[in-house]
């Protein structure tokens, strides 16, 4: 049974490790090997364990944790939407992004954006996001990658 909860300090290993093989899993066909490893490489610094802490939710399935997912409540900003390669295809993005959703509802927030890699906007669109321009997303390691920025109404009516 699929369970959605907030991340602690404990779940930086698992949303790292997550992320990694995500991103090289999903990713591969996207953009070049050699960026894809400078981009997930290496290990989980004190300031992503504050992030993950602070901001993730994490996924889990028979006790593993299998997907995260990130809300900036300030901003609306949707991050980190990652699922283990081993457990792809089952629902648990959308489930986890179904999740930020109502949470951000739930804040008060009215509309939530997004920078999808490339691999992943059809996904967003799928889940009712809109956006098709090609832009440049900056990551924390200062490495700069084609993304799709995205938004999406969550206002109820």
């Amino acid at each position: 049974m699929l369970t959605i909860r907030k991340a602690t300090s404990d779940d930086t290993l698992d949303a790292w490790d997550i992320r990694r093989t995500a991103v090289l899993a999903a990713c591969a066909e996207y953009y070049p090997e050699a960026f894809l490893s400078a981009w997930v490489d290496g290990s989980p610094s004190d300031k992503w364990a504050h992030v993950v802490e602070r901001d993730f939710y994490v996924a889990v399935d028979e006790g593993c944790v299998v997907g995260t997912g990130m809300l900036t409540v300030e901003n609306g900003q949707v991050d980190a939407i990652f699922v283990r390669s081993s457990h792809m295809g089952r629902g648990i993005g959308r489930k986890m992004l179904h999740l930020l959703e109502a949470l951000a509802r739930d804040r008060g927030i009215a509309s939530m954006k997004l920078d999808a890699t490339l691999n992943a906007a059809p996904f967003y669109r799928c889940c009712g996001w809109s956006g098709d321009s090609i832009s440049i997303y900056r990551t924390s390691r200062g490495l700069e990658l084609a993304c799709v920025p995205m938004t999406k109404c969550v206002a109820l009516p």
